[in-house]
């Protein structure tokens, strides 16, 4: 779940990126493509490439230790919910960064923490009550719990919750693409 996360940040956040940086983005947008078709070919494009990793780690793992999923369609559900919603955060990313340093500043000095702070290595139900309510402000929380009951059958947070708030991440990453694009922010000089 973390390579994946990671990897559809990086891989859409630098496809976005890199057309801006050599000039190319303004064939892009000047062609006979809606924008609509543009966000899924990089958004779709980053996310497959993410989840076929994903699937990647999850066939070698299960050469070195036994896996058992639990919920296979959910398993799944959640790897294809995080690659597109991570991938859109990626894709604003990309569209937000003036240089290759601020590329990799949201990356690097919010989702790792937010990803060492969401759960991934513990459970938040070992930590004092205050920090466990801090922690249920993290989406990573969300993403991980929900893959962790998808393998165990056990969570930190209820599926249906775990779901509704990586919908609800997913939407407000798909509203602020739209207004990018309704605004031409960063995109147009």
């Amino acid at each position: 779940m973390l390579s994946l996360l990671t990897q559809s940040i990086s891989n859409a956040s630098f496809a976005i990126y890199f057309p801006k940086f050599v000039g190319s983005i303004y064939e892009l947008l000047s062609a006979p493509v809606s924008y609509l078709e543009i966000v899924i070919a990089y958004v779709g494009g980053a996310a497959t490439k993410s989840i076929v990793l994903g699937l990647i780690i999850l066939a070698t793992a299960s050469l070195f230790v036994p896996l058992t999923i639990e919920h296979p369609f959910w398993m799944l559900a959640f790897l294809v919910l995080t690659a597109v919603t991570f991938s859109l955060f990626g894709f604003i990313i990309g569209i937000w960064a003036k240089s290759f340093e601020q590329l990799q500043l949201v990356p690097l000095l919010i989702i790792t923490p937010l990803t060492f702070l969401g759960g991934s290595f513990y459970s938040i139900n070992m930590l004092p009550g205050i920090w466990r309510t801090v922690t249920l402000f993290n989406p990573v929380v969300y993403l991980v719990s929900g893959f962790r009951w998808s393998f165990y059958g056990k969570s930190d947070v209820s599926v249906g919750v775990s779901l509704g708030m990586t919908v609800v991440f997913l939407l407000i990453c798909i509203a602020i693409v739209a207004w990018i694009f309704r605004t031409g922010y960063r995109l147009r000089n």
